[in-house]
């Protein structure tokens, strides 16, 4: 028998209202991910990906239908029951560094362990242990405006795994980037892939960032096509 896939979308339906007017995101969309897959989302501006994503991710419920993920219907949990699932399951990667300014790359790589029961010697080490992941072992004292957009984007990967999720949800990574920056950062999210088996969900505009995924997916219209 095939193992169950990690992340199932069935029947999923996304409307939002504006006014008196209802705008249909996600129509009847049925989706399976497999643990350690890395996939691209791509697709025109307003056909829906962010919303997939942050339905994956537990950031938004779907109008109707199920995302389980492991197992567990997700938009069935109370909301801090969700935010409990999300600070342990996923990480987020973003467009815009999202990065505090006053912080050293270490701080900002541990704060998400501040919400955490973990002593501070805990933290600061697995703080340590993710921006090593990265590459940045050299940079933990420097604040973002001493590093450059690459190194701002790997402290927020390091961020983003410092609690090891099972998930990274990436949205638009490398689109603050020159081509080089971005194919570094598309080179460390694969091995976070292969070699961490960290199954990711990427969207994307960018054809040439879709090709390092194992599968590009395409939404239409709220459909997959």
């Amino acid at each position: 028998m095939s193992e169950a896939p990690l992340i199932a979308l069935k029947g999923v339906n996304k409307t939002f209202s504006r006014g008196k007017e209802r705008l249909e995101v996600l129509n009847e969309l049925d989706l399976d991910i497999p643990k350690g897959s890395f996939e691209a989302l791509m697709g025109p501006s307003g056909s829906g990906k962010t919303t997939l994503l942050n339905l994956i991710a537990g950031l938004d419920r779907p109008t109707k239908g199920s995302v389980e993920v492991g197992g567990k219907d997700i938009a069935k949990l109370g909301d801090s029951e969700l935010s409990r699932w999300r600070s342990q399951n996923i990480g987020f990667i973003f467009q815009h560094f999202n990065l505090i300014p006053v912080l050293t790359a270490l701080e900002n790589v541990e704060l998400p362990l501040l919400l955490t029961n973990l002593p501070s010697a805990e933290r600061k080490k697995r703080a340590t242990t993710a921006l090593r992941v990265v590459g940045l072992e050299d940079r933990m004292g420097h604040r973002p405006n001493q590093l450059s957009g690459g190194q701002e984007q790997r402290v927020g990967i390091a961020r983003a795994i410092v609690h090891d999720p099972t998930i990274l949800v990436a949205d638009e990574p490398t689109g603050e980037l020159d081509r080089n920056s971005a194919d570094e950062i598309l080179g460390l999210l694969d091995k976070l892939n292969k070699d961490f088996d960290k199954t990711i969900l990427m969207v994307t505009h960018d054809p040439a960032a879709a090709e390092r995924a194992s599968i590009i997916r395409k939404l239409d219209k709220g459909q997959l096509v």
